[in-house]
């Protein structure tokens, strides 16, 4: 079993209103995130996505290291999607709703045409990276590829109601307040 495998069964598992969150250096930059770790997981985005894009496209806050040494290692510009608005010109607004937490962000720099690679560090409920996509149509950019690390299977799903199909490189549920290792390679 690789690193990123061994940290999630590893994870602490904690109930926020009534949604059952595992807790990882990845989604939530606790415990500390080692480094060989996102080596790892950066080596595996590489690998898995699509790659032939203008721009990677991210949501703030826990996908933003990700992206970030992705960014370092292919020279494929960041677009960080923020939690607040600066009111710049191009600015579009969109609405997040997850398993936990409904709010807005708001996303610049992405122009209609662009190819983007849409990277997050959990895909659960969906609710993150469908805004997203939405906001992208709307801007009329093209979504080349949609990646998540880590994929949480159960419950609602993932980007059900819209044209995209996310890879993840490893699929985990939550059994009995403990990490489950459903598929270790992921999906697509």
């Amino acid at each position: 079993m690789d690193q990123l495998g061994r940290s999630l069964l590893s994870a602490p598992v904690i109930e926020k209103n009534g949604y059952e969150y595992f807790v990882h250096p990845i989604s939530d930059g606790v415990p500390m995130l080692e480094p060989r770790l996102l080596r790892e997981i950066v080596i595996g985005i590489i690998r898995k996505a699509d790659l032939e894009v203008d721009k990677i496209v991210t949501p703030a806050a826990m996908g933003i290291h990700l992206s970030t040494a992705v960014s370092l290692m292919t020279d494929i510009p960041l677009v960080v999607v923020r939690k607040r608005q600066y009111g710049l010109d191009g600015e579009i607004a969109l609405s997040q709703v997850t398993g936990y937490s409904a709010e807005d962000m708001y996303i610049n720099d992405v122009d209609a045409g662009d190819r983007v690679l849409l990277l997050d560090d959990v895909l659960s409920t969906g609710g993150t990276l469908r805004g997203i996509t939405g906001a992208l149509e709307e801007i009329d950019a093209e979504i080349v590829d949609v990646v998540a690390v880590i994929g949480k299977v159960g419950g609602e799903n993932r980007l059900d109601g819209t044209d995209y199909e996310a890879k993840t490189l490893v699929d985990v549920d939550v059994d009995d307040g403990a990490v489950v290792i459903v598929n270790e390679n992921g999906s697509g």
